[in-house]
């Protein structure tokens, strides 16, 4: 009997020891959680095709990806407000963090590749004109952790800056992430306050919007997640607020929902009251207004990183409306640029319109050295990634003015046609020629379509010095995809594009050329040395990312070549089915009469 009760004995003391070691090393290092089991669970969740961030996300103790992405199901806690995990952001109470005077006004975002793009806040931007000022910035989060940061470009309407940096290893393990404060001297960290106001995710934010003559177009991923399946636009509101009085901001009406593109109507000013005097000139200053959505039935509000501009927002036409241009998303090509736009300008693309997509070689470079020269090339920071059907969408408002046809190619594309090859100079004629007087059953042309060749490595190793025309010269056989000139006129005003082509409205027709009378040389097969920077990112919003183990049969996807970039055997022979020296022979003729350089590497 005795050595039961001491075994009894032994039981309840080693339960009231594990049980106060939980208390302590658990529920007193989180804050309680109230799960509202009655939520609905939205099964979209575990197929978010845009979810790159909680794709890449890796459990606590593993640096292998999870399954599917967090659902939404409504969590709610005493102390914090985890919107990294719940994306029901209906009224928040919007922490602050408290630090040093020195400190600089910003919002992160968390993007794929656990990036972290910290923007700096409009009044505070001007002191950071010229951010090499002789010394580096530094991202420090609450645990004293830093990660350089990376000037990254100006935000424009208004203009912000923005910093890149890395999360550190340490700040991954526990949502929600904290906020960085973007700072020169880490080794005198500020006081903070928590709750830390915490990084808005990167699949659920309003990250731009543009302002036309009748109504402003916002920019957003989240509320249409899926391709193909959209909110009804009586089911949203676009909110305009200022600071974070969201809950008296102005409401105005969603007119049209497709995609990550959203209408809604202008707000009334006199609903905005002017900020103070300033201090240092005493004139009385508007304050910025910031622009998200809100879902009518639950007041759902999206974090935003994006602002409303009163005046239209248009690319300034300063020769005139051309009646050709070319409009293409870019990351770090300016080894290949000037290629591109100096071939095209000598058959009729007048206006050159790049969508840069967070480039860190020597782009800005090679732009001005082409403007010098008299091209007309125009750079447009568009920092967002997998969003080129946006930002497509946001080119055909924003050059409207400027361009009355544009051309979607990208940098590695070129159009031809064999029928060039009797002309011994190059004609703009060549291209607008193709836009002019057309009709059919008395329906003006609103789109021109021209089918895609293929090249492949064509047995090299690294990137031509000549150029990628007179590098690469074996392509498959098959037509694969299609790219169009667009009449801007025409679009439909939903915007709503598949990258290739628009959707336009009622009364305008789309003509698709012969492939044996124009084509596009799409040079995608290059050197593995630079094909595989595709790994990085793909730019579409609909595309997996090559990393990632779905899809493995799309046409996007080059054959045979796996999940990593690892460079198959036999790469530089692949895709080698038709040597085809048609535009090769004929831009030696055009750009290298003497048989020396060609005209872009002089």
């Amino acid at each position: 009997m005795a050595r039961k009760v001491r075994t009894t004995f032994l039981y309840v003391v080693f339960s009231i020891f594990f049980c106060a070691l939980f208390s302590h090393n658990y529920l007193h290092r989180r804050p309680p959680l109230v799960f509202n089991l009655s939520a609905t669970v939205d099964d979209d969740a575990y197929h978010h095709e845009d979810d790159d961030y909680l794709r890449r996300l890796p459990p606590p103790e593993t640096p292998t990806p999870p399954g599917p992405p967090i659902t939404t199901t409504t969590i709610s806690s005493t102390v914090i407000s985890n919107h990294a995990i719940d994306e029901n952001l209906t009224h928040p109470e919007i922490p602050h963090q408290v630090v040093a005077p020195s400190s600089l006004s910003t919002v992160s975002l968390l993007l794929p590749d656990w990036e972290v793009v910290v923007i700096v806040s409009p009044e505070d931007t001007p002191s950071l004109t010229h951010v090499n000022d002789g010394g580096d910035y530094f991202c420090l989060f609450p645990n004293n952790d830093v990660s350089p940061a990376k000037p990254d470009g100006i935000l424009p309407f208004p203009d912000r800056a923005t910093f890149k940096c890395i999360l550190p290893e340490r700040i991954r393990r526990r949502m929600p992430f904290p906020n960085p404060v973007l700072t020169k001297n880490p080794a005198s960290p500020p006081e903070w306050s928590f709750p830390a106001q915490v990084m808005f995710r990167w699949t659920y934010v309003t990250y731009d919007s543009l302002t036309t003559e009748d109504d402003v177009i916002v920019f957003a991923k989240g509320p249409n997640h899926r391709q193909g399946i959209n909110r009804d636009p009586s089911e949203l509101n676009c909110v305009f607020y200022q600071g974070d009085d969201v809950d008296n901001g102005v409401r105005t009406a969603v007119t049209n929902s497709m995609q990550e593109v959203f209408r809604c109507q202008r707000p009334e000013l006199t609903a905005f009251p002017p900020h103070p005097p300033s201090s240092s000139v005493g004139d009385v200053t508007e304050e910025p207004i910031k622009v998200t959505l809100e879902t009518v039935v639950d007041k759902r509000v999206v974090p935003t990183v994006a602002y409303y501009s009163p005046s239209p927002r248009k690319l300034a036409a300063n020769n005139g409306r051309a009646l050709l241009c070319a409009t293409t998303m870019v990351y770090n090509v300016a080894k290949y640029l000037k290629e591109w736009v100096v071939y095209h300008s000598k058959i009729g693309v007048e206006k050159f319109i790049l969508y840069d997509n967070g480039s860190d070689d020597n782009l800005k470079n090679v732009v001005e050295e082409l403007v010098k020269q008299g091209y007309d090339v125009n750079t447009y920071f568009w920092y967002w990634p997998k969003t080129q059907e946006a930002g497509f969408s946001h080119s055909a408002v924003y050059a409207k003015d400027s361009c009355t046809w544009n051309a979607y190619i990208d940098v590695d594309e070129f159009i031809y046609s064999p029928k060039w090859s009797n002309s011994a100079i190059p004609s703009k004629s060549m291209l607008h020629s193709m836009l002019h007087n057309q009709q059919q059953n008395q329906k003006p042309l609103g789109q021109v379509h021209m089918g895609c060749h293929e090249f492949g490595p064509s047995n090299r190793s690294d990137h031509p010095a000549e150029g990628v025309i007179q590098g690469y010269n074996c392509r498959k056989r098959r037509e694969n995809r299609h790219k169009s000139i667009v009449l801007l006129d025409a679009i439909d005003s939903s915007l709503v594009n598949m990258i290739h082509h628009f959707n336009l409205k009622k009364g305008y027709y789309a003509k698709k050329l012969s492939i044996r009378d124009t084509m596009v040389n799409h040079y995608k097969f290059q050197a593995w040395s630079e094909f595989k920077a595709k790994f990085r990112r793909r730019v579409s919003a609909y595309v997996a990312d090559w990393t990632q183990q779905v899809n493995p049969h799309s046409n996007d996807r080059a054959p045979g070549l796996g999940f990593s970039a690892v460079e198959p055997r036999g790469w530089p022979q692949k895709f080698c089915e038709v040597v085809d020296n048609g535009l090769k022979n004929l831009t030696r003729k055009w750009f290298a009469p003497s048989g020396y350089k060609m005209a872009w590497q002089r």
